[in-house]
């Protein structure tokens, strides 16, 4: 195997920067040899060779406060490339020759000159292959009942492309101090004038207020490429397979690079995590209705990974519409938008009216509505 790279991917701010190509060259035939999610090793592609590299899991995490200052580039070992047809941004690794937009399957792209922004820290690896992710949204398609047959059938290996999805992840020994005012509901029974006794609900409101500290770990925002909803369903992630990135992942993958910085995706985290803190203080508190809760969070010992997850897309265009399936390619989870049927809509309503009168004739028949007025009319008059 020959190798030529920077070998010193974490470079002093002071030495200057090595434009070396990655070219990871077969022995036998002399191809590119690509990462194989099975085997989890570089194999080429025209010989079957296969060659073994070590992965590091020692995932290192980064002070947030200093991300922007020391943390190294990615512009040395990967080059970014603009789709002119969709406008997706997107990286490779510099051992590829052609590529193909992953968004819209085009071959209309121009390359960039550089790529800014900080290097990813890790990455969790490709664990299944481009058939497994292809026969798994080919199931996930068949109990979306509402979808097109034409939609079903045209999920094919030539529109899935494997592609890394940027995230960042977020640690954060949080302390915070909270004051508010919380009710719980309860019911009395009264007597009015005229004798008549009635319940009614009431209100007993506390005044609550106190400290409350959590350590939340790997809180995970999608920093582009995918929603963050779309994020959320294809966790959780396999772990304990999470990589220190190098470049011989991505060889035969794209990747893309983040669109919404450090800075934004930690705003994000930050929202979700005063969620899950007011969440668990009205939990503790156990109470029906809110007046107001205030809550003040420190946050402590801030660190960060900026990960890449592998992620099989599939690129299906309906009535102009693009509607993509997402495949973990890390855990199998599928999540996706499919096209609607407007004749299957159809007969589905149809079907139901008709289920409806069916079971309103069976039940005259059998007597039960006679039966059921019967009922009712004898609680009227019990009423009365």
């Amino acid at each position: 195997m020959e190798e030529n790279k920077n070998v010193n991917q974490f470079e002093s701010e002071n030495s200057s920067p090595k434009k070396d190509s990655v070219f990871i060259k077969c022995e036998g035939c002399g191809s590119n040899m690509s990462f194989d999610p099975l085997t989890q090793t570089l194999k080429c592609g025209h010989c079957g060779k296969q060659v073994d590299f070590k992965k590091n899991q020692s995932v290192a995490e980064f002070c947030l406060e200093e991300a922007l200052q020391k943390a190294p580039k990615w512009n040395e070992e990967t080059t970014m490339y603009c789709c002119e047809n969709c406008g997706a941004n997107f990286s490779v690794s510099n051992v590829e020759v052609s590529v193909i937009c992953p968004y819209c399957s085009t071959t209309h792209i121009v390359k960039r000159e550089d790529l800014a922004g900080i290097k990813p820290t890790a990455v969790y690896p490709f664990l299944i292959d481009n058939l497994s992710a292809l026969d798994l949204s080919k199931k996930w398609a068949k109990r979306r009942i509402f979808a097109p047959t034409k939609f079903k059938k045209n999920l094919v290996e030539s529109n899935l492309h494997g592609i890394y999805m940027p995230f960042f992840t977020f640690d954060s020994d949080t302390y915070s101090d909270y004051e508010g005012r919380l009710g719980e509901r309860r019911t009395r029974t009264v007597r009015d004038s005229k004798g008549k006794t009635r319940t009614e609900t009431y209100i007993v409101w506390h005044h609550v207020q106190g400290t409350f500290a959590k350590l939340f770990d790997d809180v995970s925002i999608s920093a582009g490429g995918i929603s963050q909803k779309e994020l959320d369903k294809l966790q959780p992630f396999k772990k304990e397979t999470l990589c220190v990135y190098e470049n011989k992942f991505l060889s035969g993958f794209t990747a893309r690079h983040y669109s919404r910085d450090i800075k934004d995706c930690w705003t994000d985290a930050k929202e979700v995590i005063d969620k899950q803190l007011r969440q668990d203080i009205l939990h503790y508190y156990n109470c029906d209705v809110i007046d107001y809760l205030n809550i003040s969070t420190i946050h402590n010992s801030v660190k960060y990974k900026y990960v890449l997850l592998p992620v099989y897309r599939l690129n299906y265009r309906y009535n102009k519409k693009d509607f993509p399936v997402l495949v973990n390619g890390n855990n199998g989870k599928v999540t996706g938008k499919s096209p609607i049927s407007p004749l299957r809509v159809l007969i589905a309503v149809i079907l139901g009216i008709g289920l409806a009168i069916g079971l309103f004739f069976a039940l005259i028949e059998s007597g039960a509505l006679e039966e059921l007025q019967n009922v009712t009319d004898n609680l009227l008059n019990a009423q009365l």
